[in-house]
């Protein structure tokens, strides 16, 4: 193998690859990215055989066409601390050789035949999606799973495909978020009555290796798996056992419930000022909603205490819940700042519905008061 690349291209496609590959594995040879120039192109493959990624890295010059084995670590140290604007990797059975203007590093060889196939998109049935849409739903659910619970199907999201939607939950027990927006299925592509739940890290990933400039996506759920594919990259990662909770449930009609209109920015600034006092112990924060305010309040006895207003468009009588600080941060953390979104409340009991207008819903349980 015998090529010249565009370094800070390279390296950017390697840094997505390497964060595939394991720090410590039972087959060391995981430990690498694999480089396979053949048919004119230049594709990064790496996989802990959970989680897989092909990348087409552009700026490549192919004089040889082979593979290469290269360590995550020595590798992408060379592509980040040297300078130059190109740089040529040569490959053999003797080893890697990088040089750059004024610079060669020798790396030790690996068999490439011995690295694990990461097989390519060739499904006839999927699901196309706009990039864009797809990386927001990843943002919007992704932080409500939880990764450290027994329930394993907690630690990813859920994913629906029906015939012009694709739908993503994600929840830990105390709250959910689902985000739904316009996908096509082609030739019958649809969940049935298949689960899909995608672990956290390979969402993590996904939504790294997406880019704006991809257009549109096509989705796969399969059986056990999932596949993606932009037109640079394809990823497969096996699902999550278990089943998911019925989130249905969680989303109740809230026809009854008071509607209150408000604005990201000014509210989460809020939020953070009333959360200046909280705990781990004492995370909720009072939210008191009634004659044109919005009253945020925390509690802590070795701390102290906040109380901080908001004015709001609402001029109904006062209606307070305690929510957890941190997962209405959560909410709001992934919003624009200038965005309005309506909040469904009806007392100190009842689940607080948070809903935006682009197809955004997420549910907070209530603290009890002497929490």
């Amino acid at each position: 193998m015998k090529v010249i690349c565009d370094r800070e291209k390279l390296f950017a496609a390697f840094q997505t690859a390497a964060s595939v590959a394991p720090t410590r594995s039972p087959k060391p040879i995981l430990q690498n990215v694999k480089l396979e120039i053949s048919d004119g192109a230049a594709t990064l493959i790496a996989t802990d055989l959970e989680v897989g990624i092909r990348i087409d890295v552009p700026g490549i010059d192919i004089e040889v066409e082979g593979s290469a084995i290269l360590p995550v670590n020595r590798f992408g140290s060379i592509l980040r601390e040297n300078s130059d604007e190109k740089l040529a990797l040569e490959a053999d059975s003797q080893g890697t050789i990088v040089r750059g203007e004024r610079s060669e590093f020798n790396l030790p060889a690996e068999e490439p035949e011995e690295f694990p196939n990461v097989g390519q998109f060739e499904e006839e049935k999927f699901h196309e999606v706009p990039a864009r849409l797809f990386r927001e739903i990843i943002r919007r659910t992704l932080f409500a799973t939880d990764t450290e619970s027994s329930r394993y199907a907690l630690g990813g999201v859920l994913l629906e495909f029906h015939e012009d939607t694709v739908f993503a939950v994600g929840t830990d027990g105390r709250r959910l978020a689902k985000m739904e927006g316009p996908a096509q299925s082609i030739k019958g592509h649809l969940s049935g009555d298949s689960q899909t739940i995608v672990p956290s890290k390979s969402m993590q990933l996904i939504e790294r290796a997406l880019s704006d400039a991809d257009a549109e996506i096509q989705v796969a759920g399969r059986a056990n798996d999932l596949l993606v594919k932009s037109p640079r990259t394809t990823i497969y990662t096996r699902l999550v056992e278990g089943r998911f909770p019925k989130w249905q449930e969680a989303l109740p009609d809230r026809s009854d419930a008071i509607k209150i209109e408000l604005t990201i920015g000014p509210l989460f600034s809020t939020l953070r000022q009333a959360a200046i006092v909280a705990s781990d112990e004492s995370r909720g924060i009072d939210m008191t909603f009634g004659g044109g305010s919005l009253v945020m309040s925390g509690s802590t006895a070795e701390v102290g205490q906040s109380r901080v207003e908001l004015p709001i468009a609402f001029d109904g009588d006062p209606v307070t819940v305690t929510l957890d600080h941190r997962f209405v941060g959560d909410f709001l953390k992934v919003l624009d700042p200038e965005k309005t979104f309506t909040l469904e409340i009806k007392d100190a009991e009842e689940a607080a519905l948070f809903r935006t207008d682009d197809g955004y819903s997420y549910v907070v349980m209530p603290l009890a008061k002497d929490r």
